[in-house]
């Protein structure tokens, strides 16, 4: 009780963030799930860790609308015919956003947002006014940096509006993705790389790559998480590699017991979390969003999350020899790579009744960290202040990609003179995404809009929230502990 009351009384809240605070509060007051002792002393030791998705989940995690079908059908629950205008497509928008869940109880996914309204651009005033004012919306309204449009891979004419709007407005909200491939026309993308520059976003995806692993209906959701649309994903639950590693006697003995048992011991937990969704939280029986055909539970999967991987190795390197550690030696990076790929092997062996989009397995994530995490890397990322030069930093995380279809991606930080040569940071996508790369982010030094791990923050919040005053954005509260404990604000700068 002393936490609800904590909770209430926490004059850093605000009302709405209080409620969503309270709401997670009452279900992590509940015991309904059957975990495996296995399991518990995984989760107390900081190995296996479900990122506070609660005790009783009964929303998926991650879900990704099929907004075509939205589009072409309208909604009978909410009463919504197929847009007509650039006005009711916006409008259609906003309020079925207010209606999908997830687990920070926003959307993680809103569109394909230029393809959706590509259509109804008549008179380009019109529509520059509408999408700047939808874009004004969901940034006050859907206040958590884990929204995230999608937008390309085509050039269109909604596609620079939005891009021309994102500079203008400097909003953290939404997250946005440009799926690239050799459709996307340089002029656009080039556009794309100075928006990026100027607000960290977008991202780059490569388009070709998701397809491969997901289909042609997948999305970029959250930070940057590869799902079906039309489903999305359960849970994501991940696993700490640098607290594992020292369970095992060496390497040798990590990859053949210590890795494997975890492996199971996780994927079990994950099979009863998504259980109780499944079976007993009643979601897939009530929700509007399944009886309309908007979410399938056949387009669901799951997400096995690690972090940690260049500490775990640097453990079993056991040196501080900056040239033989992680991102730096060849045994190290080798190494590196045979333990995603056991952990591969591994995951693989496992099957769930209820991820009938993957097969039965789960698909493995690269997580980016949360606040808490001290002096662990995200995913499979080099530390911070022990990056290479940015072609070798390049080559050594292009292999580790492949691995990852639910999402894995690296981050880097542009001097600001960057914005005078955009071609330049073209050409490194191109060659990035040729060597095998599935996502790159980065930004320039001078932004205020930054880019955490995969979600974006403004540093003028965080300094705000660091004086104690409120801030409509509660991601922020996890970008100044990532500031704190991750060092974001010394990634390596990139001058051309």
């Amino acid at each position: 009780m002393d936490n609800v009351l904590n909770i209430i009384k926490d004059f850093t809240q605000t009302y709405h963030q209080k409620l969503i605070s309270l709401a997670r509060a009452a279900e992590n007051s509940l015991n309904v799930l059957n975990i495996s002792d296995e399991a518990k002393k995984l989760k107390e030791e900081g190995i296996i860790c479900d990122l506070n998705e609660g005790n009783a989940p009964y929303r998926p995690r991650y879900i990704v609308v099929d907004f075509e079908k939205f589009f072409k059908n309208g909604s009978d629950f909410l009463r919504l015919n197929p847009p007509n205008d650039i006005w009711e497509a916006t409008n259609n928008l906003l309020i079925l956003y207010k209606h999908i869940p997830s687990i920070t109880s926003f959307p993680v996914y809103i569109g394909n947002i230029d393809y959706l309204l590509e259509p109804f651009i008549e008179d380009e005033k019109e529509a520059y006014k509408a999408i700047k004012l939808f874009l004004e919306h969901i940034d006050r309204t859907i206040t958590d940096s884990f929204c995230h449009a999608n937008i390309g891979p085509k050039r269109t004419k909604a596609g620079e509006i939005i891009l021309k709007i994102t500079r203008e407005l400097q909003n953290s909200v939404p997250n946005i993705t440009l799926k690239y491939s050799d459709e996307t026309d340089d002029d656009f993308a080039i556009e794309a790389v100075l928006t990026s520059l100027d607000t960290a976003k977008p991202s780059f995806a490569n388009h070709d790559m998701f397809i491969k692993d997901l289909g042609e209906k997948y999305a970029i959701a959250s930070c940057y998480n590869g799902l079906p649309i039309g489903g999305g994903s359960y849970t994501l639950v991940r696993l700490n590699l640098a607290y594992l590693a020292k369970k095992a006697k060496d390497e040798f003995d990590f990859l053949d017991n210590i890795l494997p048992y975890a492996v199971d011991v996780m994927a079990n937990y994950m099979d009863e979390r998504i259980r109780f969704l499944v079976e007993e939280s009643n979601f897939f029986q009530s929700s509007f969003l399944v009886k309309e055909g908007l979410i399938d539970k056949d387009r669901f999967t799951a997400m096995f999350g690690i972090f940690g991987l260049a500490e775990c190795v640097n453990y079993f390197i056991n040196s501080n020899n900056a040239f033989e550690r992680f991102g730096h030696g060849k045994y190290a990076n080798e190494l590196g790579i045979k333990i995603i790929e056991k952990l591969d092997e591994e995951v693989k062996k496992h099957k769930n009744n209820f991820c009938k989009f993957s097969n039965g397995n789960f698909l493995l994530h690269a997580q980016v960290g949360i606040d808490t995490d001290k002096g662990i890397s995200p995913g499979c990322r080099i530390p911070i202040g022990e990056e290479p030069e940015l072609p070798q930093h390049l080559l050594q995380s292009a292999p580790f990609h492949k691995y990852f279809p639910s999402g894995i991606g690296d981050v880097f930080s542009f001097d600001v003179t960057a914005k005078n040569n955009p071609e330049f940071i073209l050409d490194i996508i191109k060659g990035s995404f040729a060597s095998g790369l599935r996502y790159i982010s980065f930004y320039g030094n001078d932004s205020d809009v930054i880019r955490i791990t995969g979600y974006l923050v403004k540093k003028s919040d965080i300094e705000k929230l660091e004086k104690g005053e409120q801030v409509y954005n509660d991601a922020v509260v996890l970008g100044l502990g990532s500031v704190k404990n991750q060092r974001i604000l010394e990634r390596k700068v990139r001058k051309i």
